[in-house]
C-alpha cells in the first residue's frame, strides 16, 4: 500500500503562484508513475499533469499547459506541482495519486492509490 498526503494548498490572488507535494509512504514511489488531478465543485475530477517513474516523460493539460511544471524527487518520496500565473478557475481540490504502470498517465481509471486531496482557490 501506498499513503498518499498532498500539501501546500492555499488561497492566492490571481497571478500568484503556489507549490503542492505529494509526500508517499508505504513504499517507494521511484517505480510508479504519478499524477495530479483536480477537482472543482459541481464538475468531475480531471487531469492536469503526470510524470514517468524516472521524471523522464512528462504531460500537462492544455488548460495549465505552460503555467505547471510537475516534477518529483524519489529520494524524498514526495512529488511537487509548480503552479504558476495561476487563474480563479484553476480553483479546485487538487489530488495525487499514483499508478503502477510507471508511465507518465493521464486517465483516472488507470491509477491506484490516491491522496485525500488539498484545497486550491484563486480569487480574482
Amino acid at each position: 500500500q501506498v499513503q498518499l498526503v498532498e500539501s501546500g494548498g492555499g488561497l492566492v490572488q490571481a497571478g500568484d503562484s503556489l507549490r503542492l507535494s505529494c509526500a508517499a509512504s508505504g513504499r517507494s514511489l521511484s517505480t510508479y508513475g504519478m499524477g495530479w488531478f483536480r477537482q472543482a465543485p459541481g464538475k468531475e475530477r480531471e487531469f492536469v499533469a503526470a510524470i514517468s517513474w524516472s521524471g523522464g516523460r512528462t504531460y500537462y493539460s492544455d488548460s495549465v499547459k505552460g503555467r505547471f511544471t510537475i516534477s518529483r524527487d524519489n529520494a524524498k518520496n514526495t512529488v511537487y506541482l509548480q503552479m504558476n500565473s495561476l487563474k480563479p478557475e484553476d480553483t479546485a481540490v487538487y489530488y495525487c495519486a499514483a499508478t503502477f504502470l510507471a508511465q507518465a498517465i493521464t486517465t483516472a481509471p488507470e491509477y491506484d492509490f490516491w491522496g485525500q486531496g488539498t484545497q486550491v482557490t484563486v480569487s480574482s
